[in-house]
């Protein structure tokens, strides 16, 4: 090979890195863009570990709806890294997270449901670590169960919180309560 074909050869290579470079950014950013619609409500913000030039670490609150269960809503709180690393987005968040979940109207199953389906989760690193909210139902006690725990590609974390939801009329109109071990599915 001459040394002209060498240079043609690297050049295409580079070339052909930097497309592939471009196209995993358009794919992370547009993942990302496409992730922002199921985003929970920031309720409030508050810091923890001051950080002289670059954000704090804190505290975030967040609402969510359920999205097959008319009528729940959950609250979690998680620890957000401030530093360079937060700023940037790259810091790979602790496990800590609390929930509680709460009957806001009246209880309408939208459709059937299995044990221990995602409800709500959200990425908590860039590339590995997530949250999940989980649901499941307690047909005995006619109560919906969520969980929340974040869990890695390879390995888990056993830190979790639990929270419960009894289904109850919801003022004097609400008359029908439908049962939670109604809308499991197989």
């Amino acid at each position: 090979m001459t040394f002209r074909a060498q240079i043609h050869d690297e050049k295409r290579r580079t070339a052909r890195t930097f497309l592939a470079f471009i196209v995993l950014t358009v794919a992370v950013f547009a993942g990302t863009y496409a992730h922002a619609a199921d985003e929970p409500d920031l309720i409030f913000r508050r810091s923890t570990v001051f950080k002289l030039l670059t954000p704090n670490d804190k505290l975030a609150t967040y609402g969510v709806d359920d999205p097959e269960i008319e009528g729940v809503a959950c609250h979690f709180t998680l620890p957000e890294k401030g530093g360079i690393k937060g700023w940037l987005g790259v810091a790979e968040e602790v496990s800590d997270i609390s929930l509680s979940c709460r009957q806001m109207g009246p209880i309408r199953f939208k459709e059937k449901m299995k044990q221990g389906e995602d409800m709500f989760r959200q990425r908590r690193s860039l590339l590995f670590k997530k949250m999940q909210i989980v649901r499941g139902c307690d047909a005995k006690r006619n109560v919906l169960v969520y969980m929340v725990y974040s869990d890695r590609v390879i390995e888990g974390s056993p830190q979790n919180s639990t929270s419960s939801v009894p289904i109850m009329p919801w003022g004097a109109s609400d008359t029908t309560i439908q049962k939670c071990g109604d809308f499991i599915s197989d």
